[in-house]
């Protein structure tokens, strides 16, 4: 990746892209090539026998195999100009085995016969040499093979299908309204995966399974130049495990927020949302800069989102808390005696917050986990107490899981497969509430929309979260925009302040397209659904970035 597309990225607020697995991501290709099929799950299943047979062979008692290919297009622009187009495919085959009560893992991009045999052969060996390091051995949940099955996420429009040229045409076009509605600069990007996966295992599954994921967005910024300062505004779009229909915004499905706002599910109109960016940008340049204190937050899905992300997903992650990502990541403050104890009040008894790898667009959805697991939902936090975690096949005992919970994932078929975040989710409130309602009965607060920057403790425990867009609540009403704002708090008083939900007709997706973990550091794609949601008595700070 060059400097200047470094560069780019970063000032869009895309610095996470800049990972070992983003840069990785394939060999260049034509746009043609990512609509040509590939290989037939009928050779598929031949050459993954190829590799069951030769590990058990070798001594292996368990084996599975994952033959990707993995595709990528993505389109950035910024104004009038075409940045960068980059087409990406990455095609091989990873196989796992167990071998004296040890894992053992290789992979090649030989996806031939003699090149899976072999690489079978190899990961039979590396496990035999780790077995002399291994102090327990592995214990594997048990699971049902699946046998033949073939899944792909439900799209109407396969994105690769689109010309690229109708897809810069629809930057463009959000650029411009960006600039003629008072934006001085404004970059834009769409960016579409698709995974095509076959799994296969010696507990009998054989699962094909094309997967698909869009993220349009954008950042757009006005400039008061009498006064030398500058504001931005990102997308409130959210990564969707969808097709190219996610972007017919004739056909959005919009939801009314407070300040005359407009939050989108299920579809997205970039150009609708570039345009109020840009009006937003300019009006922030003047906003008045929020006075520190105790306030009653109204937290928006497109913001609330990441809070999610960082405060329960990370440390509901079981590797987490028993600390095998201590040395990149970090740990958890949610350890297992706060499980044990079954009354950890994580949150007030308004939060319901459960994992799943099946919600409908979601970014997760898939109907089994690269162990072969078939996917499901479960509660992590149940009237605001700690109940569960996220586990594998070789974790799941640990808690006391008869079965895998679903949510291993490798982002490429060279990549170990290991335990991922699973979209974990705000379940709504039950009874009739729009975010409108909600500020009526708030005296003095700020309502919150988009995700901004952040800092969060080791043990995801003590953060601050900023935002995009921040609106004084005076007395039951906006009262105008606000700047400078962060909130800061420790999770468990957080969740336990939330005090309002609303109800399911207000609940939407955000979304994290490049979710960081494990070293070598690899990428996954994870949503947080959520309704807009009050918390009650929050510290917030002034940034004190107003010039």
């Amino acid at each position: 990746m060059k400097r200047r597309d470094f560069i780019h990225l970063s000032g869009m607020g895309l610095g996470a892209l800049m990972t070992p697995g983003m840069l990785a991501m394939g060999n260049p290709v034509t746009a043609d090539r990512l609509l040509e099929p590939g290989m037939d799950p009928a050779a598929k299943k031949v050459l993954a026998d190829i590799a069951l047979n030769a590990a058990k062979a070798k001594g292996a008692t368990y084996t599975d195999v994952r033959i990707g290919r993995y595709l990528n297009q993505f389109v950035i622009t910024r104004e009038k100009n075409v940045q960068n187009i980059t087409n990406a495919e990455s095609f091989g085959v990873g196989i796992r085995v167990i071998a004296e009560g040890t894992w053992g893992f290789s992979a090649t991009s030989d996806v031939t016969p003699d090149g899976i045999k072999a690489c079978a052969e190899t990961a039979v060996a590396i496990a035999k040499a780790n077995s002399k390091l291994q102090k327990e051995p592995v214990e594997l949940a048990p699971v049902v093979g699946a046998g033949e099955v073939v899944w792909q996420t439900p799209i109407e429009k396969n994105a690769f299908e689109v010309p690229v040229k109708d897809k810069i045409d629809l930057l463009l076009n959000a650029n411009d309204a960006a600039i003629q509605n008072g934006a001085a600069f404004v970059n834009s990007a769409l960016f579409m995966v698709n995974e095509q996966k076959y799994f296969a295992s010696t507990d009998g599954s054989y699962i094909d399974q094309d997967v698909h994921r869009i993220w349009p967005t954008f950042t757009v910024t006005a400039i008061n130049q009498s006064e030398g300062n500058f504001r931005s505004r990102q997308a409130l779009s959210a990564p969707m495990g969808m097709g190219f229909e996610y972007m017919d915004g004739l056909q959005s499905e919009k939801i009314a927020g407070p300040a005359g706002l407009i939050g989108y599910r299920n579809s997205y109109d970039i150009v609708e949302d570039a345009t109020a960016a840009a009006k937003q940008a300019v009006e922030k340049l003047s906003a008045k800069s929020v006075e520190p204190g105790k306030y009653d937050l109204v937290l928006d899905p497109d913001h609330l989102g990441l809070t999610i992300h960082e405060s329960v997903g990370h440390p509901l992650e079981l590797d987490r808390v028993l600390g095998y990502e201590a040395n990149y990541a970090g740990t958890s403050f949610a350890t297992l005696d706060k499980w044990k104890s079954g009354d950890f009040k994580y949150g007030s008894d308004k939060v319901n917050i459960f994992a799943d790898k099946i919600q409908p667009h979601s970014l997760g959805n898939v109907a089994y986990d690269d162990e072969g697991v078939k996917t499901k939902e479960w509660d992590l936090i149940k009237d605001g107490v700690l109940v569960n975690y996220q586990a594998i096949r070789d974790q799941a005992a640990i808690i006391g899981e008869e079965e895998s919970q679903g949510c291993c994932y490798a982002d490429s078929w060279e990549s170990v497969q290991f335990q991922r975040m699973a979209n974990i989710s705000l379940r709504p409130g039950t009874e009739k509430l729009s975010a409108i309602d909600m500020i009526k009965d708030v005296e003095k607060g700020v309502y919150i929309v988009g995700r901004g920057s952040y800092s969060i403790d080791q043990q995801r425990y003590n953060f601050q979260f900023g935002g995009q867009l921040f609106y004084e609540i005076k007395n039951g009403e906006i009262a105008g925009m606000l700047e400078d704002v962060a909130y800061q708090s420790n999770t468990q008083e957080f969740w336990n302040s939330c005090s309002q939900i609303c109800d399911k007709d207000d609940y939407k997706l955000f979304g994290s397209f490049f979710d960081g973990k494990g070293q070598p550091s690899q990428v996954s794609a994870v949503s947080h659904g959520s309704s807009t949601t009050r918390f009650d008595g929050v510290n917030v700070i002034n940034t004190g970035r107003k010039i």
